[in-house]
């Protein structure tokens, strides 16, 4: 059976409302289930952004709910949405958001401290995930020391440090050559295929997009399309 992991309710998100209202989402209804590769995509200012980040709670709508794994997170307090949020959801970002004083490994690592989880457990899923990527000898390197590519994979053990439940990707190519976007997008597809873990991207890149089994398209803040892709070529 399905399991339904993201279930948007007609949500609306209304930037200055009582100026000049910029409506960036409008009344979308989305569901996704676990171990879908689905990718936002739709022109600048179509509301993808807008929409992963009320998913992952970084912001929130002024008009419908969010559900993720059947909890409303439209109504939990502050306090308990970041909980949530460290417990539930992992994140990519174009801009990496490494911590520059911390090592790769501390970097990954943090995540699972701030959720309480053992030392011992710790420094063995760093060493498990910087060995799946390919930085094994990059532990003790700072992300100044790192190219953008091994940052963003970096970027991506930490998201999947606490295993999330799914991981929102938000641009995770844009700053990335090719190379270092296909390495990146491979593991992210092999995770998502070996581990049923569920990707969700908000993304303009073509190579993302070939990637993706769904597409999503924004347009003016609504769904004008969501579609299988079915041009991806997918190991049996």
């Amino acid at each position: 059976m399905s399991e339904t992991v993201i279930d948007t309710h007609e949500i609306s998100r209304i930037y200055n409302p009582d100026t000049i209202p910029v409506v960036a989402i409008n009344q979308v209804h989305l569901h996704i289930e676990r171990g879908e590769f689905t990718a936002l995509v739709g022109p600048s200012g179509s509301g993808k952004s807008t929409l992963l980040n009320m998913i992952g709670g970084l912001d929130k709508p002024d008009k419908g709910n969010i559900l993720i794994n059947g909890t409303d997170i439209t109504k939990l307090r502050a306090g308990k949405l970041i909980r949530f949020r460290l417990h539930h959801i992992g994140f990519v970002f174009q801009s990496f958001n490494l911590i520059p004083v911390l090592t790769a490994g501390e970097n990954i690592e943090l995540i699972m401290q701030l959720q309480g989880i053992s030392k011992k457990t710790r420094r063995e899923r760093v060493h498990q995930l910087l060995t799946e990527i390919g930085l094994e000898d990059k532990i003790k390197s700072r992300p100044a020391q790192l190219s953008g590519g091994q940052q963003q994979r970096v970027a991506v053990a930490r998201a999947l440090a606490s295993k999330p439940q799914f991981v929102l990707a938000d641009e995770p190519t844009a700053n990335l050559d090719s190379k270092s976007a296909s390495g990146l997008l491979d593991m992210m597809a092999k995770l998502n295929k070996e581990e049923q873990m569920t990707f969700v991207f908000s993304t303009h890149d073509p190579r993302v997009i070939e990637r993706a089994r769904r597409v999503v398209t924004l347009v003016d803040g609504k769904i004008a399309n969501d579609t299988k892709n079915s041009f991806v070529h997918i190991d049996k």
